[in-house]
């Protein structure tokens, strides 16, 4: 299991690329907001087979995915964060 930590403004983003039975790695990402609401610290969005399980050559590309994906919900559909 190889995993990325990173900041996006209010949200703190946990990616991770999981090794696939049969080869390659699949993408995994959990949002948490970390603060600016009242119940914040909050776990806000999880996938953990995105892209409907494709398989990544690497890990380095699957962990790219899914901290793509996660940075295009926090800055253009937050309607899709829980909280």
């Amino acid at each position: 299991m190889h995993f990325e930590e990173r900041n996006e403004g209010d949200y703190r983003i946990y990616a991770g690329a999981l090794e696939a039975s049969g080869g390659g790695y699949l993408a995994a990402v959990v949002v948490s907001r970390l603060r600016g609401m009242p119940q914040a610290p909050c776990e806000a969005y999880r996938d953990i087979s995105m892209s409907g399980g494709h398989r990544w050559q690497s890990p380095n590309d699957a962990l790219a995915f899914a901290v793509t994906e996660a940075q295009k919900i926090i800055r253009g559909q937050p309607q899709r964060l829980a909280c």
